[in-house]
Formats: C-alpha cells, structure tokens, sequence
C-alpha cells in the first residue's frame, strides 16, 4: 500500500507550536534537495527554481543535492547542471543508489572537493544516445548534426571537471561505464566516498550534512 509523502512535525519560525508537514518541504527548508527520479522537464523546472529560490535567501550557506536517477533527458539534465554553476552557494552533490547518464553529469557538476558518493553507489556514464528534437526523417541528419556537437560540449565538461584527456573519456562514453564509489573517485568524478568521511570524523560532527541532521 503506498504510504505518499511522510509527514513529519516542523516548526515555522514565529509559530508557537509545530506542525504536520510533508518531508521534503521541511528538507528543502534546510537547503537539502533530492533528485530521486528520471530527470525531465518538471523536475528540473523543481530543482532549479528551490536552487535560485535559496541562493537568493542566502547566498553563503551550502546547497545539498541528494541523487539517486537513472539519467533523463539531454537538455534537462544540463539545465540543472548550469543552474549549479551560476548559483552562488556551493553545491554538494550526493550519490546514494545510482547516478546513471546525465544523473552522473550533474553527479560531476556539484562544487570540487564536495562530489560524494556513498560506499555502495552506482555511478555510470555513456554518450547521449536519444534525440531530444523527435524530428522526422528530412531533419535527420541535422538532428545528428546537433547531437554530435551536444556530445562533444558534454565531454569536454566531464574531462574539465575529471582531470581525465578529452580521448579518454571519449572513448569511454562509446559504451556503458559502471562504477563503483571507489572506481568513480579514482576517475574524478566524485572526491570523497561516504565511509570516508564517517572514518575521518567519527568523534565528531559529521561536517557535510545540513545542519538539521547534526541534531539528530
């Protein structure tokens, strides 16, 4: 039986007693967003609207993306991954479950030295393989004109932000890549593994989670 979205008690400031409200409005309020879905036009219009909405609030403190996708749309995908770049606040992005496709290239475009994954996270690229113009046969080849050109841009930006030569990671999106959260720190598309920084601060504070969750 599907249970919708769990409610927990929050308490706006100014109210004297706290109320029943969805989960992820009182995440979003502690600047922690989730991309837990195939990415497409109405949650990216989401995301990237709360991202702009919170760098406008506060422009200092951290945004935090939590993703678990199989990947999505071309243009989409790529709207929130600019959105990141032209935000103020830093951008965390998290990996739990799996970050396949353009899911990965937002994965890559959170703030360096501030890309996780945890210990069991899939991460997975390849080169964009579906037309996002559905054009009929006459604009074929413009079409493919215009895929070849977004494929290229894409992999310039996963060799930029991986440190990896254009030719390997070209080569690389020929096919599907899997990796684990290790294989995917050592290509450079995330910095730290989660079991990394529970080691590093087990006595302490656990410096990468919004602020809300160091109450718990």
């Amino acid at each position: 039986m599907p249970i919708g979205v769990p409610k927990v008690p929050y308490r706006i400031p100014g109210d004297e007693e706290a109320t029943w409200v969805d989960l992820y409005n009182v995440m979003y309020r502690e600047r922690t967003l989730f991309l837990g879905q195939e990415i497409r036009c109405e949650i990216t219009n989401h995301i990237t609207g709360l991202m702009v909405y919170l760098s406008i609030e506060d422009g200092i403190s951290d945004i935090f993306l939590f993703i678990n996708s199989p990947g999505g749309w071309l243009i989409s995908g790529m709207a929130i991954f600019d959105t990141m770049q032209t935000v103020t606040p830093d951008i965390y992005t998290i990996c739990l479950g799996i970050a396949a496709s353009m899911a990965s290239f937002i994965l890559l475009g959170g703030e360096p030295t501030k890309r996780i994954a945890f210990p069991h996270a899939r991460i997975m690229l390849h080169q964009p393989a579906s037309a996002y113009y559905r054009a009929r046969t006459p604009e074929f080849l413009l079409e493919v004109e215009e895929l070849h050109k977004v494929r290229e841009m894409i992999t310039r930006v996963y060799a930029l932000r991986t440190g990896k030569p254009f030719w390997v990671v070209s080569e690389d999106m020929e096919r599907d890549v899997f990796m684990s959260a290790d294989e995917a720190k050592a290509y450079g598309l995330v910095d730290i593994v989660g079991d990394e920084m529970i080691d590093d601060h087990c006595d302490t504070d656990p410096v990468w989670f919004p602020e809300m969750f160091k109450d718990w």
